[in-house]
């Protein structure tokens, strides 16, 4: 069945573009044709000696790609697929790829690891392989580079699989394995280091391990050792197990803490920087424990608290913070420029934040006098780590500790963002003055720190920085945009609204900079634009009205842009992104009173047409922000939406379609709701078509599960808006709430996550119900409904039962419990007097804190006893 497939996998890397693209045809074809033959050839080649690296190397990449995809539904057909092979053919790959790994080639021993584990991963869980653990162990013996194989395929193992496919008794002997191959007995640095990589993934194995004292201590004197390796990837990768131990084992540490907090200050200020970041990471790790524990429980400890805080950053924080402000003077000389850069200066500044977070105001004191001693200083590099330690620290503390020292060093910043000679500490001030208007800046806050004195003096400072180095200017506009949203609340007056005809010029003319595509500029324009226009008061209603037609003018010329190559064409769409979501903001401002949204709809044929025409510009795709306006559009404009429907419609459909971006199938939706709302019941020519294809995407395997709530709250909208005339529809829907509803009933055993992802389903097929009682309310067809009642009745008793209910699905559902009573009268009054738990329910939501809950449960209570009474 194998064929000799060496030419075709070295063509297949071929520089000349003919020659490859014929050999992937030859192997999709072979692979379509002969998938047995296929899988064979290709093992077949990895574990040959004879053959050249490179087509070995590939013959297992593509073996790996054959056993796994990204997408959920793929990775379902390709697992399938090798389950159903001959288990003959099964057999004959696997002994070639463990036969891989004693190969001489580094290359193909490592590819052959990674392959094993995606069989493993696929088989272990089905009971299948189980002689696998056992034959790599017994490689333990064998020469360096076979131990080194092996120790690497454990590692990708625990990776691929889950902790509780495995017997306590395999993850016993794999551990065993990993720390001997860790040990500084062992002389060779590549086993040493595949042990220490796969250490790392086998961590989440270890529970029964880490909780024995013994056992723990072994592996953590082991850890520890492997930071002082001679070998700087050892070290690093030792430290890469301290991070995950800090956050899995958390509760295990306290013996440790102080060993590790030696080695970790000594990496910090004498190691390689890939080793010291890694240390640094293992602080910061312990802050985002800390910080969890304690926005859990607040601070009172009982005896139900799950995990302890041990108060590890408070009691480090006198020689903590001085090591993390010395790396803050490790700068690197281009670091603002490079989006992703990563250095020392980052990751201590970054850590400083978070022990900030975690201990509050203890923490200002210690950095206050680093600070003052180098915010002066001549050499720059001073300056700018002062000037970071202030940003890094302004989350955490209350405002009461901060506001008198930010009120003195206001001034200074202010200067130094105009009038320092270097472009890092202007870049740093910039962000820092961000900082203080986001977190001691706003309604909430007692003091206030921007006063009618100073506001000007801010505004001015803010809007010449825009016209600075883009990195500076970018973060001129993030303050300014924090700027803004401090007004956000106060509905009378704003003190920006003198500037606000400036400010909006200011910011139009950063989007038009030459070079506003570099440091995120121009997006950061826009998002502030949007800010200020979103936080203004109704007195400068005059001016928003003047920049729709400018707006609508930079949209317009994107359209007209002709030939453009793919790269171009992807920044013409950004562009659109940007101006589409601008007029929705303007849209979204102006719809809100009556006087600004009969002004504004003069413009909202223009508008629509251009929207269209974004549309029309994507072949495959629909434009997210271009939908999310027009739904913007369609609630301005209400019932008289409708003539912009037969136009549109193809683009909703092509939206609702798209499984693959699943974001913009999830926006679309979302539209769907706001156009029911806007049209009501003319939407009802285009209501077949947009429930076919809803009911398509919940049957689908392919589309992103969280699609499938907002989904159901459009039944809802739909009904709601369609009434009656959603009767031929409920046959369909009704059976498919039904099931979702018993499937989201029962969550025994999930996680956080699953709980969430759960509690966003219920309230979507509650917000379905809920809409469709409302709209068949008061119609002689309200009869139809009356079998479905004791299924909704179940589930709110299964889901009361659970005690997992957030408070949305708290009020949605007590909401459903009267829109049921409400619509279907004393047909509904028997069967809510039978139900187990309605009466507790009602009971325990009319009591509750939450005054939205309580409102709502005593409106159901009052549609509950007129049922009951009749």
């Amino acid at each position: 069945m194998a064929m000799e497939v060496t030419q075709v996998l070295l063509n297949a890397q071929s520089v000349d573009s003919t020659v490859r693209k014929h050999a992937e045809e030859t192997l999709k074809q072979f692979q379509e044709q002969n998938l047995p033959g296929f899988l064979l050839s290709l093992s077949g080649e990895l574990a040959s000696e004879e053959k050249p690296v490179d087509s070995r190397k590939l013959a297992g990449l593509i073996l790996k790609n054959a056993l796994d995809a990204k997408e959920q539904h793929r990775k379902y057909e390709l697992v399938q697929r090798w389950l159903s092979l001959d288990v003959a053919v099964k057999i004959q790959i696997k002994t070639c790829l463990l036969q891989t790994l004693s190969s001489l080639a580094p290359d193909a021993r490592s590819t052959a690891s990674q392959v094993i584990a995606k069989v493993a991963g696929i088989e272990l869980p089905q009971k299948q392989w189980p002689e696998l653990i056992g034959s790599l162990l017994s490689n333990q013996q064998l020469p360096a580079h076979i131990k080194q194989a092996t120790l690497e395929t454990l590692g990708y193992l625990c990776e691929e699989v889950s902790p509780d496919v495995m017997e306590q008794d395999q993850v016993n002997k794999i551990l065993t394995a990993v720390v001997q191959g860790m040990n500084a007995e062992e002389e060779n640095n590549d086993v040493r280091l595949a042990a220490t990589r796969s250490l790392y993934n086998a961590l989440s194995f270890a529970q029964a391990n880490f909780n024995n004292d013994m056992e723990r201590d072994f592996i953590m004197r082991v850890v520890c050792q492997a930071t002082l390796s001679p070998e700087v990837k050892i070290r690093q990768a030792a430290f890469e197990c301290l991070v995950s131990i800090s956050s899995t084992y958390y509760e295990k540490l306290p013996p440790y803490i102080q060993d590790i907090f030696s080695i970790t200050a000594k990496a910090v200020r004498e190691d390689e920087e890939p080793v010291a970041l890694q240390a640094i990471e293992f602080w910061s790790s312990i802050c985002d424990e800390e910080i969890d524990i304690l926005e859990d429980y607040g601070g009172d400890f009982t005896a139900d608290s799950d995990v302890p805080c041990y108060n590890f950053i408070k009691q480090a924080l006198p020689a903590l913070v001085p090591m993390l402000l010395e790396t803050l003077l490790k700068q690197e000389e281009d670091q603002d420029q490079d989006e992703v850069a990563w250095n020392l200066a980052m990751a201590g500044g970054t850590c400083l934040g978070l022990v900030a977070r975690t201990v509050g105001d203890d923490i200002v004191p210690l950095v206050m006098p680093f600070i003052e001693e180098n915010i002066t200083k001549p050499d720059w590099r001073q300056r700018e780590a002062a000037t970071y330690a202030f940003g890094s620290i302004l989350e955490g503390p209350s405002p009461d500790k901060l506001t008198p020292i930010v009120n003195g060093a206001l001034n200074f910043m202010l200067t130094a963002l105009t009038k320092d000679a270097n472009s890092h500490v202007k870049d740093t001030t910039a962000w820092t003055l961000g900082r203080i208007f986001e977190f001691l800046h706003g309604s909430t806050v007692e003091i206030p720190i921007i006063t009618p004195a100073n506001c000007q003096q801010i505004v001015t400072v803010l809007l010449q920085s825009m016209k600075d180095a883009p990195n500076v200017a970018e973060k001129a506009c993030g303050a300014l945009y924090f700027l803004a949203q401090g007004y956000g609340d106060v509905a009378a007056s704003s003190p920006l609204t003198p500037f606000f005809q400036e400010i909006v010029q200011s910011l139009l003319t950063v989007t038009h900079r030459e070079d506003a595509g570099e440091s995120r500029l121009r997006t950061a324009a826009y998002e502030a634009l949007n800010e200020v226009v979103r936080c203004s008061t109704d007195e400068t209603t005059p001016m928003i009205l003047q920049l729709v037609p400018v707006i609508m003018m930079e949209l317009h010329q994107t359209l007209e842009a002709q030939k453009l190559s793919s790269d171009e064409r992807e920044k013409q769409s950004e562009l659109q992104g940007l101006l589409s979501g601008c007029l929705q903001v303007i849209i979204q401002k102006l719809g809100a009173s009556e006087p600004t949204k009969y002004a504004f709809l003069q413009y909202a044929d223009q508008i629509m047409s251009l929207f269209l025409r974004v549309f029309a510009c994507r072949s495959a795709t629909v434009h997210e922000e271009a939908m999310l306006a027009i739904g913007a559009l369609a609630y301005a404009t209400g019932p008289d939406f409708a003539k912009y429907m037969p136009e549109f419609y193809k683009y909703l459909e092509m939206g609702l379609q798209n499984f693959e971006e699943y974001q913009v199938c999830a926006v679309t939706v979302g539209v769907v709701g706001d156009l029911c709302r806007a049209l009501e019941d003319k939407i009802i020519p285009y209501c077949d078509g947009i429930m076919t294809q809803l009911l398509k995407d919940l049957s689908s395997k392919q589309l992103h599960r969280s699609v499938k709530p907002p989904i159901f709250s459009c039944f809802g909208d739909i009904a709601l808006a369609i009434g009656e005339n959603f009767e031929k529809y409920l046959m369909y829907a009704m059976p498919m709430l039904q099931s979702a509803a018993e499937l989201s009933a029962h969550t025994s055993g999930a996680d956080d996550e699953t709980l969430d992802y759960t509690n966003l389903l219920r309230n979507g097929i509650l917000e379905a119900y809920s809409g469709i009682f409302q709209g068949f309310k008061n119609s002689p067809k309200t009869q139809l409904l009356i079998p479905y009642a004791p299924h909704i009745l179940q589930f709110l008793d299964s889901i009361y039962m659970e005690k997992d209910m957030d408070d949305v699905v708290m009020k949605t559902a007590i909401g459903v419990l009267g829109d049921l009573a409400d619509t279907l009268g004393s047909n509904a009054g028997s069967l809510i007097q039978q139900s187990v738990s309605s009466k507790d329910f009602l009971i325990e939501c009319l009591s509750s804190d939450d005054h939205l809950i309580k409102e709502s449960a005593e409106w159901a209570q009052m549609a509950i006893s007129r049922a009951i009474s009749v």
